[in-house]
């Protein structure tokens, strides 16, 4: 691990901020990182409102999107809510159908399947619109790069609304309207929405047209709140707003489909991470190893009960992609090392029988291992299909753009993306990725980085200073939980390996003249002698409660420790 400090502001504007929120100057450093220089950012920073989201009619398109929805319902036309199988699109299809039945009921979902279908619009899913009379399609999480099939529906009679987030290639599609704050010539002032925030900003245009307001739309937020999670966009501006509304109605009102994932924890109160980690997975499963209608019918489920069955059969798909990936994953580590006589700045592995459902949890925890851009394949039907995830600095997406003569299809974010090619193609695209990637990549990049956000003195970690850290959640990319640095530590004599393999390192941190605190270092077993016989050690890591038998106490989660 490389550790790196953040730059420090310019002293002055750290003493300025300070006196305007009469804060210390760690707190200060802290705001001034995350781009608050003023009293007032600070508070729409610390009170988020919704009065603080953008009016919808900003986006380009949103008046032709709104029209066309208003005329299709005047004609009583058939309209289909075609989303994404990942949590994103799964999400945005219950959002929007969901409020559109609130209004209309000539409403059906559509959510194409990831074996025979792959990614986004499919002719199979036009072709079904086409059979069953649906002359409105409002394609969600997916559709900027679909020119064609948008051409070809429109050349049947059915008519396109597009609600991506995902980069535009070279050529918009000829829809009635796309909606997609990344086109070049749309000025919305917020970039980074993810699918399911789109399409809210739909549902807020289409209830502002009736004169309500977006507080009549709160109980869409926990839907939103979990899209933004699951899809790693960053937790700033709008989706902070969004994040922070969406978690409380999660923690007070949630839907019945997500309440019903949320009792099978012993949990009561949901941060955004819980969401990541609980919600998401679950979610994600039902796409991965059965079909996306089943996230759709759990989260569009009114009926407690039955969300409660439809939640315990997506758990046991959930159960068995754990399976699933835990062995694709040992069959890739396998053969990286059967294959690793040369050193690599890629990872690219294949094997027809992997299960499609898994590479990118696959291709995520191979990066994890070896650091480096990761592209794991399998078969789909006659091509081959891959996950592709890269490291922190890299973008992947320019790099397949670079390869993309080898390459049928692409599409995805800088860190993470999906293609298909021939099988023939395949060991020349290998060649070329990974030339590609040794031309282009920074080699410092190739080595995880820790970065620290400041660095402290224990003496500093006081449950007053942590109350205000709590404030800056809901923590996520651009604004991630607050990682500090400490130097000159010691351990009080008692530093042990815990946990059922002694994987985990507890120790009992102090520093002359500070309290002593208690550090849990997760997988950090094998430091326990850089930290025995009194060592003097320096850590990176994070602050957070633990809670045990009913007394809360502040803690430091460690991320690394060094001599």
């Amino acid at each position: 691990m490389r550790w790196t400090l953040k730059p420090k502001p310019e002293p002055s504007k750290i003493e300025a901020l300070q006196k305007a929120l009469q804060v210390d100057s760690v707190l200060a450093t802290l705001l001034l990182q995350r781009g608050i220089e003023t009293y007032d950012q600070a508070k729409v920073f610390f009170r988020p409102s919704l009065d603080d989201l953008h009016d919808p009619y900003l986006m380009k398109d949103m008046d032709k999107a709104v029209a066309r929805i208003e005329q299709a319902m005047a004609n009583n036309e058939n309209i289909l809510v075609y989303g994404d199988y990942d949590v994103d699109g799964t999400t945005s299809v219950a959002l929007m159908s969901k409020y559109l039945e609130t209004r209309y009921n000539l409403i059906h979902t559509y959510i194409p399947n990831r074996y025979d279908e792959g990614y986004g619009i499919s002719y199979k899913g036009i072709n079904f619109a086409l059979e069953n009379d649906f002359t409105l399609i409002i394609a969600l999480d997916c559709g900027i790069k679909s020119v064609e099939k948008v051409a070809f529906a429109k050349e049947k009679g059915i008519d396109f609304i597009i609600c991506d987030h995902h980069r535009p290639g070279d050529e918009i599609p000829n829809a009635a309207a796309v909606l997609d704050p990344k086109r070049e010539d749309c000025n919305y002032p917020y970039k980074e929405l993810c699918g399911c925030g789109v399409g809210f900003k739909l549902i807020q245009a289409l209830a502002q047209k009736e004169g309500k307001t977006v507080d009549d739309l709160t109980q869409y937020l926990d839907l939103v709140a979990t899209a933004i999670g699951a899809d790693i966009v960053p937790i700033t501006g709008e989706n902070r707003v969004l994040a922070y509304f969406g978690l409380m109605v999660i923690n007070t009102n949630p839907r019945s489909g997500i309440k019903a994932i949320l009792n099978q924890v012993e949990k009561t109160e949901f941060t955004i991470t819980d969401v990541v980690f609980i919600v998401a997975p679950r979610i994600n499963a039902a796409g991965r190893m059965k079909h996306g209608n089943y996230a759709v019918t759990l989260l569009t489920e009114d009926d407690e009960g039955l969300a409660a069955q439809h939640a315990s059969e997506i758990n046991n798909y959930n159960e068995d992609r754990r399976e699933t990936d835990k062995q694709v994953t040992e069959e890739a580590l396998k053969q990286i090392e059967e294959q690793e006589e040369q050193k690599r700045f890629t990872t690219v592995v294949y094997h027809e029988t992997w299960h499609k459902g898994v590479i990118g949890i696959v291709a995520s925890r191979l990066t994890e291992t070896y650091y480096r851009p990761t592209l794991v394949f399998t078969k789909s039907g006659d091509k081959l299909a891959a996950s592709a995830r890269s490291v922190k600095g890299f973008d992947i997406y320019n790099a397949l753009g670079a390869c993309s003569e080898h390459i049928e299809q692409f599409g995805g974010h800088k860190y993470a993306a999906g293609l298909t090619l021939k099988k023939e193609n395949y060991e020349a695209f290998k060649q070329a990725f990974e030339d590609v990637v040794a031309k282009t990549i920074a080699k410092d990049l190739l080595t995880p980085e820790i970065q620290a956000d400041v660095q402290i003195d224990l003496n500093h970690i006081t449950p007053k200073f942590y109350r205000v850290l709590k404030q800056f959640a809901p923590f996520g990319p651009n604004n991630m939980a607050p990682v500090f640095m400490t130097e000159n530590l010691t351990d009080t004599g008692y530093g042990k390996c815990v946990g059922a393999d002694k994987t985990h390192l507890r120790l009992t941190a102090t520093q002359s003249g500070a309290n002593n605190i208690v550090c849990i270092g997760f997988n950090m077993g094998d430091k326990l002698d850089l930290i025995s016989d009194k060592k003097p050690f320096r850590a990176v890591y994070s602050i957070d409660e633990n809670e045990w038998q009913g007394n809360v106490s502040l803690q430091l989660k460690l991320k690394d420790i060094k001599e």
